[in-house]
């Protein structure tokens, strides 16, 4: 049967498998580390767990390599037996399972056509949100979630072109870094945040727990309204332009996972959702500005403007 996830007292597991939920995927999560296990009963709270019995779409495990337990102890993630990652400190744990999570999903979930991209819904619509490293798309995806907006994705967008284009949900926690984690505690300062773990490779980092409705509605998909590439610049104001469509498909595809999967069908299924969409570039460099603007994106995707 379904239930809730761990509670958050526990400080040991009772057993080391459990099978997590998250949109429409379910893993097979092994681990007896409790450091990770306390950080998934608070960033996945709400989200369901399956029956030992049922289809697993990724068999992972979180562990410490035998040679490493004790001295400088390290963690590995692996699916099905295999590594795919060099080790991290323990420290790092729980960024690693999001990051082999991310792995899996990217890798071996084809029924979708897959984007580095965050999504969000309002009013049935979805807004598209690719973005390089730096470019302020989490700080701005965790504070739209924290103003009336549904979380679908922080990382991958979902698209299920096989089924009418829409976008699919995964309501995972958002990953802040840097100096956007103190951004989003002063903005939204009753939002749920693990705890920050220091120097990794994207340097400091800090999972934000998606609100109650996010996880609860996260089975609604929703229909592309608005493609949107956002740029934090320090001390401007806040300006949404259009962008030409041409300009947007050729860095969507470049954002796609697996589009050559897909062939003809696949390029025109993204060429189809780019032409039904608003296509902009939004600088911001305050949230509360950038929230005001997004939400004066008409509800069937035409812009006021």
């Amino acid at each position: 049967m379904d239930g809730s996830f761990l509670p958050r007292t526990m400080r040991a597991p009772a057993s080391d498998s459990l099978y997590l939920k998250t949109g429409p995927f379910t893993t097979h999560l092994r681990t007896r580390l409790p450091q990770l296990l306390e950080a998934l009963a608070l960033l996945y709270d709400g989200h369901p767990l399956a029956s030992h019995a049922d289809f697993a779409d990724f068999h992972v495990e979180v562990s410490l390599p035998v040679l490493r337990r004790w001295y400088h102890p390290k963690v590995q993630f692996s699916i099905d037996g295999v590594v795919p990652f060099l080790p991290l400190p323990l420290a790092q744990v729980l960024p690693m399972f999001e990051w082999g999570l991310n792995w899996c999903i990217s890798q071996y979930a084809n029924q979708f056509l897959i984007l580095h991209a965050a999504a969000l819904e309002k009013n049935g619509c979805a807004v598209i949100m690719p973005g390089r490293p730096g470019s302020g798309k989490s700080t701005l995806t965790a504070g739209l979630v924290n103003r009336g907006w549904r979380l679908l994705s922080d990382e991958l967008t979902l698209i299920a072109i096989n089924d009418g284009g829409h976008v699919v949900g995964l309501a995972r926690p958002i990953s802040l870094k840097n100096e956007s984690i103190e951004v989003i505690r002063s903005f939204a300062p009753s939002a749920k945040m693990s705890p920050i773990t220091r120097d990794t490779i994207k340097g400091d980092i800090a999972l934000l727990k998606p609100p109650a409705e996010s996880i609860a509605r996260v089975a609604e998909p929703a229909r592309p309204a608005w493609i949107i590439f956002p740029k934090f610049l320090n001390g401007l104001p806040a300006v949404l332009e259009p962008k030409p469509k041409a300009a947007i498909m050729i860095e969507l595809a470049n954002n796609a996972f697996n589009l050559s999967l897909y062939g003809a069908a696949g390029f025109n299924a993204l060429a189809d959702m780019v032409d039904g969409c608003h296509c902009y570039k939004f600088t911001y460099a305050d949230l509360n500005e950038a929230v005001e603007i997004f939400d004066r994106l008409e509800p069937r995707g035409r812009a006021t403007t």
